[in-house]
């Protein structure tokens, strides 16, 4: 007469391979030798390790609902014990998740999933970044598919549970070794450890819910982005598994460089180059800004190398502060002819012989500037000081 394993276990022979398993790791704390070192305890933790093997093994299963011991076959016979003596064949996979609750399998993953997020590089221009910019973009990604409407069914059947795992979305393979029946749990590989399949699945996306497809859409890049900013566009990445939620889509923002302005946060700098008879005598010099309009740059008579004159408001938009914006910096630099007509020597050879003309001259490190930008610098500094 076969034993009576469910009553071990102390459940009914309807129950479910996750209550088989919980009635185990209740019995476990409470016999393993570890716990209780008494014969009677190990004794005890031996009949429940066999009836846990056989209840979970379908096949013995059967035998034991037909009124077979199938521990009792010849077949069915186990080796070398565990611990102090106490023999049969156990899972030890099952044993290790009665003291370390939550370790292992964890159940089926949901069918149907959010998509992942997607990332993608954004260059634009200074000018772009300068006024803002509505751009049209492609990307290549996971969208609903169009023949089931992201269902995976050809005729939009509901899923129904995986036969070959039960609904639990692992598969487990036991292995004997010299401690007993090693037992391991895979993903099953018929639902893709989802623990349901899609009964007549779409050819186009496979039951995936989803297919790979280039989409366009348009874009607001806001005036005053810098590079390495990121701008989230929500629902705009992949769809995910079973035609699941579609993720974001982070474009990262590159800004070009400038072949007029330099940046410094908030600020454009550009550089006027002139000659020594406009640094002496003053002049005006045009200036196209980034989005094409025209600013008119004064230029002090006795403009010294790098001097620099501020144009409030005409740098770059102040994303933090609606409305504002940051300056322009304009330094000027010195063009000094290498060669001269007789004409123009003889003028400036005058020149240097009027009263008041100051000669070249050794002057301390104090007053010296040889960096380019010491000035520039200086002036930023100041700003945010």
């Amino acid at each position: 007469m076969a034993k009576d394993y469910y009553g071990i276990l102390g459940v009914d022979q309807q129950a479910t391979d996750s209550e088989i398993k919980k009635a185990y790791r209740r019995l476990a704390r409470k016999y393993h030798p570890d716990v209780n070192p008494s014969d009677e305890a190990a004794e005890r933790f031996r009949e429940i390790s066999q009836a846990q093997e056989v209840l979970l093994d379908p096949n013995k299963r059967r035998m034991v609902d037909a009124g077979h011991d199938p521990l009792a076959e010849p077949q069915h016979g186990y080796g070398g014990g565990f611990g102090g003596g106490f023999g049969g064949g156990f899972d030890l996979g099952d044993l290790f998740g009665a003291f370390f609750e939550g370790q292992g399998e964890t159940g089926p993953i949901p069918r149907v999933r959010r998509g992942e997020d997607s990332r993608m590089a954004f260059p634009i221009s200074l000018a772009e970044a300068y006024t803002g910019v509505d751009k049209k973009i492609t990307v290549d990604t996971a969208v609903i598919c169009p023949d089931c409407d992201g269902s995976g069914s050809k005729t939009h059947q509901e899923p129904v549970t995986c036969q070959q795992c039960t609904g639990s979305g692992h598969v487990r393979a036991t292995q004997r070794s010299f401690l007993g029946n090693m037992v391991t749990v895979a993903p099953c590989p018929a639902c893709a450890e989802t623990g349901q399949i899609i009964p007549d699945p779409c050819p186009t996306c496979e039951s995936d819910g989803r297919v790979r497809s280039r989409r366009s859409m348009q874009v607001h890049i806001p005036a005053g982005v810098e590079s390495g900013m990121r701008i989230r566009l929500q629902g705009n990445g992949e769809v995910g598994p079973g035609g699941g939620p579609a993720g974001d889509l982070y474009l990262h923002i590159q800004v070009a460089d400038d072949p007029t302005f330099t940046r410094d946060n908030e600020h454009l700098l550009a550089t006027v180059q002139m000659s020594i008879v406009d640094a002496c005598l003053g002049t005006t010099v045009g200036l196209t800004l980034p989005d094409g309009s025209q600013e008119t740059i004064t230029v002090p008579a006795g403009t010294q190398p790098e001097d620099t004159v501020v144009v409030h408001g005409k740098g770059m938009p102040t994303m933090q502060r609606e409305g504002e914006r940051g300056d322009l910096i304009v330094r000027f630099v010195m063009k000094v002819p290498t060669e001269l007509d007789s004409k123009t020597r003889k003028t400036l050879s005058q020149l240097r012989d009027r009263r008041g003309y100051e000669p070249a001259k050794v002057i301390s490190r104090e007053d010296s500037d040889n960096h380019l930008f010491t000035r520039i610098g200086n002036f930023f500094r100041g700003r945010n000081a």
